[in-house]
């Protein structure tokens, strides 16, 4: 696409343990699809997303990170110049729901102190077997400043609305952060204007769920 097709350029980067469905959330995202056996992700995997918000055009690069720690030190490059994070866990995992404090220190570690991180519990189509409560991942996300939504990428459940809700408050701060007035092309957040990984507030909580 030439630059002066999108007004908006951001990077994302989808972190959380190998199996919670990072790859499926991706693609069901961008091209609509979900694959069953779908291979782990080998180091790190790369798509790009055109949406519209605001009346501006708006492109996303969503890097996918591999889970598998033979992979970590691959990946930690990938974090750099990212305004979001999004932090997947499986909701019938314990052990990936356990995990995310790992992945929450790579962040304080890696990212950009101001980085927007969303956690997502994936998987909600098989509630029936969840062993991660919601109101406890609620809670998570409230302690930390996070944004939360449940998802389904194998039934598209939130998939959608949680990556447009994303995009519409980068958009928005960036129009805040240059003044509505001013041309806002092919600029993507500045470095501060997202939430802090460091410094939790006490801000009101964006919050998603599987519809029941």
């Amino acid at each position: 696409m030439d630059e002066a097709e999108f007004d908006y350029i951001f990077k994302i980067v989808i972190v959380g343990d190998s199996g919670v469905g990072r790859t499926n959330l991706l693609l069901q995202f961008v091209q609509g699809v979900f694959i069953p056996q779908s291979r782990s992700t080998i180091g790190v995997e790369f798509r790009v997303k055109t949406v519209e918000v605001n009346g501006k055009s708006v492109k996303i690069q969503i890097w996918d990170t591999a889970g598998q720690e033979r992979y970590r030190a691959i990946t930690k490059n990938y974090y750099r110049g990212a305004v979001v994070a999004l932090l997947l866990y499986d909701i019938t995992s314990s052990s990936s729901y356990n995990s995310l404090q790992k992945w929450i220190d790579e962040l304080k570690m890696h990212a950009d102190g101001n980085v927007i991180v969303m956690l997502i519990g994936n998987k909600c189509d098989l509630s029936g077997q969840r062993t991660v409560l919601e109101a406890d991942a609620q809670n998570l996300a409230n302690d930390n400043s996070f944004l939360f939504f449940e998802t389904s990428a194998k039934e598209a459940t939130n998939v959608k609305e949680a990556f447009m809700a994303l995009v519409r408050e980068l958009v928005n701060q960036n129009s805040r952060s240059r003044g509505d007035g001013e041309s806002n092309h092919n600029q993507s957040v500045k470095t501060g204007a997202g939430v802090s990984i460091d410094e939790p507030t006490d801000g009101k909580k964006k919050k998603g769920c599987c519809k029941k």
